[in-house]
């Protein structure tokens, strides 16, 4: 494949071109395996089939949990009820679609009997049972409850993702030590592979619930219902995130800006996201250790800063942490005139309305909330003027207010799109690079694919900009091309890149001519010099040494006096020894 088509391949998260396509004329097993199951094909349903398998799975046993809440699962039985009915029939057409396409598996297509291999496979006894305490209940006339915990053997199906990711993570460190096996699962890199992504994941999912369940915990009715799970799913939380607050304080060593055992670490902790990730846990500890000396309950509001744990996973933070330092002098300008603006509002409100309103502008500071209402156009209507003078010079301060309050908003949002137009011309240059360079390493592949995450492009909108790219690389070679050579040499790096052209075009020369008439007709008539014809040679995969030797002795004799014999020699250059 050529470097434009590995790049788009590259760029839609695809290693290999012929991935895309699946072959046609497939009959009904094949075209279901393919499309539904294969691993292979990158466009096909597999990792959607996966992903929404998955979700399901979560979803019951987030069921199973409300079950054993008697004032949540006793008024909606029938809803828990058909859910248990729809998960049954997804799960069953799973596995007797899995056994249907079982010879297609490459893990049973060699065997004999594939189906009956299938059958006996973990999966598909994790498969088997996680549907069977169902139809048990169905069709025998006994009283089976007690087999209802096996659903949640249920769980045990996610082993048919994190299995395989485990597997690949095993090779891709085998040798590596247990801290750079840590830093590879906590930390991108590109030992990481599908198992850092699913521990991220993993993260995002309890910071979401853990999140959820503070806030339903404010809701007084579902406190006094689930105040048990409540401190079970914090405690969880808690425990999670504790954790991997630890693993990264203790592989932060392998990343090369933390790399000394002690001052790394506390340059670790007291990064931002370390900070935060300290905060989202220490309010449970205190309540724990202290809660006999102090009432910190308070704290647990505090809880809402696992949220923040979020801004890790995207580069959205990034990006506006660069707008707000690039443009701090200009913000800082506009704050500095909206607290001038804010003062002068409170002490004008103060001298025309104390004597009427007392109570409301009892003295300037007081008087600063009314002000700050009135200039950012909010007017919740709790302050008022009264006076005529108030009224006039609250119009007016509204008026001016709604420019100057306004201009640290513009400032963010016109800094941010710029910001995301400088990142999207740094992928665009990348992009430029490695197609002028023509190989693509591992190296280019996860940088533009972290990139092009990072900046949430879509995958119309990488192809745009892989366009934009390759044209551009176009206008720029055919504007060398028309450049003059004294141009050229005043440029040392297009002087460079021409070169590297030339040099391509004579090994292209090469390839696509005669060799022998082409080297019979130059020794024939005189028209190549020893010199060139031996850089020719050197061009064309000749003996390096003895070309080098020939080239030597050349450039030697012409720096010599020449002699008749040498102005013989000049005119008819000796034919270069035929290359080993």
């Amino acid at each position: 494949m050529d470097s434009v088509d590995q790049m788009r391949a590259l760029l839609r998260g695809k290693t290999h071109v012929h991935e895309e396509v699946i072959p046609s004329g497939l009959g009904v097993r094949k075209f279901l395996y393919n499309w539904l199951l294969n691993p292979k094909y990158e466009t096909n349903y597999h990792k959607e089939v996966e992903n929404w398998i998955g979700l399901l799975i979560l979803a019951n046993l987030f069921a199973m949990l409300f079950e054993h809440v008697p004032a949540v699962f006793e008024p909606n039985k029938g809803y828990f009820h058909i859910f248990d009915v729809f998960s049954v029939i997804v799960f069953t057409v799973e596995y007797f679609l899995r056994f249907y396409l079982a010879p297609e598996d490459e893990e049973f297509s060699t065997k004999k009997l594939p189906r009956l291999r299938y059958i006996f496979s973990p999966f598909a006894l994790i498969d088997f049972f996680a549907v069977a305490p169902f139809y048990f209940q169905a069709f025998i006339p006994i009283d089976l409850r007690v087999l209802r915990f096996l659903r949640l053997l249920r769980m045990l199906k996610l082993f048919r993702v994190l299995i395989p990711a485990i597997k690949t993570f095993i090779e891709v460190n085998r040798g590596r030590t247990f801290r750079q096996k840590v830093h590879a699962l906590v930390f991108p890199s590109d030992f990481g592979g599908e198992l850092h992504d699913l521990f991220d994941s993993f993260i995002v999912v309890w910071v979401v619930i853990s999140v959820i369940a503070v806030i339903l915990e404010s809701v007084q009715g579902i406190h006094y219902i689930l105040n048990l799970e409540f401190i079970m799913l914090d405690t969880v939380a808690v425990t999670i995130f504790t954790l991997e607050y630890v693993m990264r304080m203790y592989c932060c060593v392998e990343e090369p800006q933390y790399q000394h055992w002690i001052i790394g670490r506390l340059k670790q902790a007291k990064n931002t996201s370390s900070v935060i990730d300290f905060l989202a846990v220490v309010p449970f500890f205190l309540e724990v250790f202290l809660h006999h000396l102090f009432d910190l309950r308070f704290l647990r509001v505090f809880r809402l800063l696992r949220l923040l744990k979020l801004t890790r996973y995207t580069g959205a933070t990034a990006t506006l942490s660069k707008v707000i330092a690039r443009e701090w002098p200009v913000m800082a300008a506009a704050g500095f005139v909206m607290m001038l603006l804010v003062v002068l509002t409170a002490s004008l409100g103060y001298l025309f309305e104390h004597d009427a309103q007392p109570d409301k502008f009892e003295n300037i500071p007081q008087a600063v909330y009314w002000a700050v209402i009135t200039l950012a156009s909010v007017g919740y209507g709790d302050i008022t003027p009264m006076t005529p003078a108030g009224r006039f010079m609250t119009i007016i301060l509204a008026l001016i207010g709604i420019g100057i309050f306004a201009i640290p908003a513009a400032l963010l949002s016109s800094a941010f799109s710029d910001q995301l137009v400088i990142e999207r011309e740094e992928l665009k240059d990348e992009l430029f690079k490695i197609l002028a360079a023509g190989n693509i390493s591992e190296e280019d592949s996860e940088k533009i694919k972290r990139e092009a995450k990072r900046l949430h492009l879509s995958e119309h909108e990488i192809e745009r900009l892989l366009d934009r790219a390759i044209e551009e690389q176009n206008t720029r070679d055919e504007a060398h091309a028309h450049m003059s050579i004294n141009r050229i040499a005043e440029l040392p790096e297009i002087a460079v890149e021409h070169y590297k052209g030339l040099v391509s075009q004579i090994r292209q020369l090469g390839i696509l001519t005669d060799r022998e008439k082409f080297e019979a007709v130059a020794r024939a008539q005189d028209r190549l010099t020893q010199t060139e014809f031996a850089l020719w040679n050197l061009l064309h995969d000749a003996n390096p040494k003895e070309l080098a030797a020939q080239t030597a002795a050349h450039e030697a004799q012409m720096h010599a006096e020449p002699t008749p014999e040498a102005t013989h020699l000049s005119a008819h250059p000796p034919t270069p020894t035929a290359p080993t």
